[in-house]
C-alpha cells in the first residue's frame, strides 16, 4: 500500500464498523448502502419490501460486503423497535445509522388530512427520532458514533408543493441539531444530507413530468439533476473518521440548487 493509499484508507474506511440503513433498499438509501459497504462497514439495510432487500443485499455480497436485511414497517412504533431489536442481531450494535426512509405523499395544503399529517411524521420524523434514541446513547458510551439523516430543500424553502414533506423535512434537522447537541461531546454526530431533485422512486410523479424534470435541472449550477450516486462521497465522508469535527450541519448536495 502507498503512503496515499494508507493515509486515505486510515481517514475514511469504515472496516470494523456496522451500519444500519433504512430506506436502504431503492434510491438515495440505497446509494449510501453500498458506498457504506464498500468503505468496509458491514451493512443492514431495513426496508418493507422482501423482495427488494434480498436483490440489495445480495448485490452488495457480491461486491464482497458483508450485508444482511430487515423487512419493517417504520410506520408505526413498535414496526421500528421491532426492527432495531432485529437488525442488531445480524453484526450488533451499530456504529452508523443512516434514516434515509421516507414517504411524501403530496396532496394539496388544502386537502391534507390527518391520515397523511400521519404517516408523514411516522416515518420520515418519528422512526429516525426512536432509532437516535435506541442507539446515540450506545454509540456515546463507545465514543464513536455516526448518524446522518437524508433531509430535503422543503427543510428550507417551498419547494415542488413542500405540504406536511417539507414540515416532517424541517423537524428532522432540528431533531440532528439536538443529538448533536446531546452526543457529540462523546464522539457521536449528527448531521443532514440535503437533496436537490433526484431521480428516485420517490419522485417517480414528477420524473414522469419532462418539462419539470428541465426546469429543475436548469436551476442547478451543473445543468443536471441529482442521481443516487451522488451521495455516496458525502455519505462516505460523514460517517468516517474524516468528519470527527462535523456536526450538527446540513450539507447540501444539490448541484448548486439552492444557492442558484
Amino acid at each position: 500500500m502507498t503512503t496515499s493509499q494508507a493515509y486515505l484508507s486510515d481517514l475514511f474506511s469504515l472496516d470494523g464498523r456496522v451500519a444500519l440503513v433504512t430506506g436502504g433498499s431503492s434510491g438515495i438509501g440505497r446509494a449510501v448502502a453500498e458506498a457504506l459497504a464498500r468503505a468496509g462497514a458491514r451493512v443492514v439495510v431495513v426496508a418493507r419490501r422482501e423482495a427488494e432487500l434480498a436483490k440489495t443485499v445480495g448485490e452488495l455480497e457480491a461486491l464482497g460486503a458483508r450485508a444482511a436485511w430487515v423487512s419493517a414497517d417504520l410506520g408505526t412504533r413498535a414496526g421500528v423497535r421491532a426492527a432495531a431489536k432485529e437488525a442488531v442481531g445480524a453484526f450488533g450494535e451499530p456504529d452508523i445509522l443512516v434514516n434515509s426512509a421516507g414517504v411524501n405523499l403530496r396532496p394539496p395544503m388544502g386537502e391534507v388530512g390527518e391520515d397523511v399529517w400521519d404517516t408523514t411524521l411516522a416515518v420520515n420524523l418519528e422512526a429516525p427520532f426512536l432509532l437516535g434514541e435506541r442507539f446515540g446513547p450506545g454509540m456515546a458510551e463507545r465514543g464513536f458514533g455516526r448518524i446522518i439523516h437524508i433531509s430535503s430543500q422543503q427543510a428550507h424553502r417551498a419547494f415542488v408543493q413542500s405540504g406536511v414533506y417539507g414540515v416532517s423535512k424541517g423537524g428532522l434537522e432540528s431533531l440532528a441539531r439536538s443529538q448533536a447537541e446531546a452526543w457529540s461531546p462523546y464522539g457521536v454526530t449528527s448531521n443532514t444530507l440535503v437533496p436537490g431533485f433526484v431521480m428516485t422512486p420517490l419522485n417517480a410523479r414528477l420524473s414522469s413530468d419532462p418539462g419539470r424534470v428541465a426546469a429543475l435541472a436548469a436551476r442547478t449550477m451543473v445543468g443536471r439533476n441529482g442521481l443516487a450516486e451522488d451521495f455516496a462521497g458525502a455519505a462516505v465522508f460523514l460517517a468516517s473518521r474524516a468528519s470527527a469535527y462535523v456536526t450538527g450541519q446540513s450539507l447540501f448536495v444539490d448541484g448548486g440548487l439552492s444557492v442558484h
